[in-house]
């Protein structure tokens, strides 16, 4: 089904493979004419060709990127857009758009949803912006329809930002480095290693593009195969998928921890322009006669067969017919990976074995939605497995929300949505709600079965520390609807007797004409921005001192990390526009009591700060400073203290920067961390001012409790210094043990962003 080249190959005319190996140069100028070597010939790539046009530096392995085009969504651009007026904003540069799909719902917290679109929209004037207004799309099916272009890169504040489908390198980041490209700044990146993904086959009937994503995920995701590096889709079985099928692939990329992706376009992509009346926009890209990768997924669509993805991580994948053969023991390992996922909660009672009757797994609700399963085709399929049939009158609901208005719209004219409505489904508007905890909740105990794209702890909106617990996998629209079909049971759609009507799709652009606010390279710098009660500045920021005392306040040593854990998704996400308020949640489902004490560390940083007494503020700092003083003589007045968390490897999942920012704004100086899970992650505590130190191992010389005093700190970020000395402090020993933190690779421009304290402050720097 999924074979990996892990040693790098070559690929003559996106079709033969050489494998990387003494004889390889060899053996491709004997089958091709073509006298090259792995340099030169990994820049044949798709990847290489449209980096090397969004490069403005002259160094090709140190890339500085502007994108073309930014798109973000309603809990992620009220930071962006206010850190970037803090640092100087006149204008977008390049267009930008607003969409509004997350907190669209605008149903928690009164007035506070709206609050932000309303900000938007006054910003999309102010500055030349596109606004999206709630439920006209979700942010991803916009991009694809109106902004992606052949050879483009767009940059996004979500992490599912992937159009390569459509020949568009896209990323998703922390809203920092939107914040950069908004004020003309560049993405700056080593270049990324790339992978081909090579497809050969056909998809069997009944299997969809999310059954084919699931398969690559849990052939690539726990051996870090395609980690920070481009994932470039060839082979002759790319030309055997529809446009929707291949973005419906492509949005998964991101569950691969990959970087970016792009794919071989043709006169499949070309119809998907034309029919959206952007028929500029289209031009063939494909591979050079040999192009060099760094490592291969061969995929045979004809073997694979439709999956499930297990809670509680898009990775942990069956086929379903897998689970169905052997369920009890399958229901085991689900228990026993629960375990670690939840931190062996043990107010919480975790277990599916309960949804097992006569034999059969049944689930309590279908959801097909989003970026990743709102799709035209689909929903399409969906309606053509159940037309005839329906749901049922007992526990079991489906609910269907295609990703567009003109999605929807077609839908309706074409019949679908009655089909779909007669059955017993309920269709909504677009909204990202089910795939990130802020709709259709299940009950407690409940077990979603969801064309979403992530199914972590909690994501489907239970709270554990409420002692709720639901969960989710993630499966195609056409199983969900064998499985509604069934009422319920588990059921593969290959089992299903169906005969797949294949409308033709029609693309209605008045429905954005009508509605969309485009300024787009009109800014109108007269308009006053409409500022809801909610919407709060960024706190001031101190810079980085010659030494710097943390405490460690958390400690976590699950295997990964998640966004979410590190701040909650779901009713959460509607104070993103006030750092203050959201900082309450942090880590408030993993770790309930890590808000008091980085709280409590922060008092000591606020005295010192305001030149009065630290150890009224903190009195525990007075045995820290009396230790530290037996071995150094440090300044207090100009050794910042702190918090740190330490967890193994952090930072899986969205590219929320909240995840990094809710810590600074508590008083979070740094992460300790063995690696981190994306670069993604990383960029964001650097963006604000945190401080990505490594250690090697688990065997760590500190506790939670435990101060640090990292010495010298300053002086290795300003010299480029990799390894960093740091001092153990315990409150039970009067010695100090020394241990080695790293760093890691940072750009120069990195560095200072640290010194400064963070993005805000680097700017404010360089204009003053």
């Amino acid at each position: 089904m999924i074979k990996l080249y892990e040693n790098g190959a070559y690929i003559l005319n996106g079709r033969d493979i050489v494998e990387a190996g003494p004889d390889a140069v060899k053996e491709v100028e004997s089958k091709t004419g073509v006298s090259t070597n792995k340099d030169d010939a990994a820049k044949n790539t798709m990847a290489y060709s449209i980096l090397s046009d969004h490069n403005t530096s002259d160094n090709m392995d140190e890339l500085r990127i502007k994108f073309d085009k930014l798109t973000s969504h309603d809990i992620t651009f009220v930071g962006i857009i206010q850190t970037a007026r803090a640092s100087g904003l006149t204008e977008f540069p390049v267009p930008y758009v607003l969409t509004n799909c997350h907190n669209s719902l605008c149903a928690v917290g009164g007035t506070i949803n709206e609050d932000d679109h309303m900000f938007g929209l006054s910003c999309a004037k102010k500055y030349g912006g596109i606004y999206v207004p709630p439920h006209q799309a979700v942010i991803h099916q916009y991009a694809r329809e109106m902004l992606a272009g052949c050879g483009k890169m767009i940059l996004g504040s979500d992490s599912h930002t992937r159009y390569g489908a459509l020949g568009t390198m896209a990323m998703g980041e922390g809203g920092p480095e939107l914040v950069k490209q908004l004020l003309n700044r560049t993405y700056d990146i080593k270049r990324p290693e790339v992978v081909a993904i090579y497809m050969t086959g056909t998809p069997r009937k009944g299997v969809g593009p999310q059954d084919v994503a699931l398969a690559i995920i849990g052939a690539v995701f726990k051996n870090g195969f395609v980690k920070n590096k481009v994932m470039e889709f060839i082979g002759d079985g790319v030309h055997n998928l529809s446009a929707d099928y291949r973005i419906g692939i492509d949005v998964m990329t991101t569950e691969t921890t990959c970087l970016s992706s792009i794919w071989e376009t043709d006169d499949t992509i070309k119809d998907f322009y034309d029919i959206h009346k952007r028929p500029e926009e289209y031009k063939e890209l494909k591979p050079g006669a040999v192009a060099y990768y760094d490592g291969i997924v061969y995929v045979d669509l004809s073997e694979i067969k439709p999956m499930i993805a297990m809670p509680f991580h898009p990775s942990n994948v069956y086929t379903i017919d897998e689970v169905n053969a052997n369920l009890m023991d399958i229901l085991d390992d689900v228990e026993k990976n629960a375990l670690v996922s939840l931190s062996n909660n043990k107010n919480i009672k975790y277990s599916l074995k309960d949804k097992v009757r006569n034999g059969k797994l049944y689930v309590d609700q279908g959801e097909i939605a989003g970026c990743a399963g709102g799709g035209f085709e689909n929903i399409c399929e969906a309606a053509d497995i159940l037309k005839g049939k329906f749901i049922g009158s007992d526990e079991f609901t489906l609910n269907i929300y295609p990703s567009s208005q003109p999605v929807m719209m077609e839908l309706v004219r074409n019949g679908r949505i009655a089909d779909l409505i007669s059955t017993g489904a309920t269709i909504r508007s677009a909204f990202c709600g089910p795939c990130f905890g802020a709709g259709d909740v299940p009950a407690n105990n409940g077990f979603s079965i969801r064309h979403s794209t992530r199914n972590f702890p909690n994501r489907e909106g239970s709270k554990v520390t409420s002692g709720q617990i639901a969960s989710v996998a993630l499966m195609d629209a056409r199983s969900i609807a064998a499985t509604a079909a069934n009422k319920g049971y588990l059921t593969s759609a290959e089992n299903i007797d169906v005969d797949f009507s294949k409308p033709k799709y029609y693309f209605d652009s008045d429905i954005y004409a009508n509605r969309v606010y485009n300024g787009a390279g009109d800014p109108k710098p007269e308009t006053e921005i409409k500022f809801g009660p909610n919407i709060k500045d960024w706190p001031t920021m101190t810079a980085l001192t010659d030494d710097l005392i943390i405490k460690c306040v958390s400690e976590i040593h699950d295997p990964v990390t998640t966004t979410d854990e590190l701040i909650p998704s779901g009713e959460t996400s509607s104070f993103r526009s006030n750092p203050l308020g959201l900082a309450e949640f942090t880590l408030s489902r993993k770790d309930p009591m890590y808000v008091g004490r980085a709280k409590e560390v922060q008092k000591a940083e606020t005295a010192r700060i305001n030149g009065e007494s630290v150890e009224a503020a903190l009195p525990e700092i007075k045995d820290v400073y009396a230790k530290i003083k037996t071995k150094f003589d440090i300044n207090e007045a100009n050794t910042q203290i702190g918090s740190f968390i330490y967890a193994v490897k952090p930072g899986d999942g969205s590219a929320r920067e909240q995840a990094a920012s809710c810590q600074k704004v508590l008083g979070g100086f740094a992460n300790i961390a063995t690696e981190y899970a994306t670069k993604r992650y990383r960029s964001n505590l650097i963006n604000w001012g945190m401080l990505p130190f490594l250690y090697p191992d688990e065997n760590l010389p500190f506790t939670n409790g435990d101060y640090i005093l990292v010495k010298d700190v300053l002086d290795a970020v300003k010299n480029k210094k990799n390894e960093v000395k740091a001092y153990v402090i315990k409150s039970d020993s009067d010695t100090m043990e020394e241990f080695t933190l790293t760093l890691g690779d940072l750009t120069d421009d990195e560095r200072e962003i640290i010194e400064k304290g963070c993005l805000i402050n680097y700017y404010k720097s360089q204009n003053s």
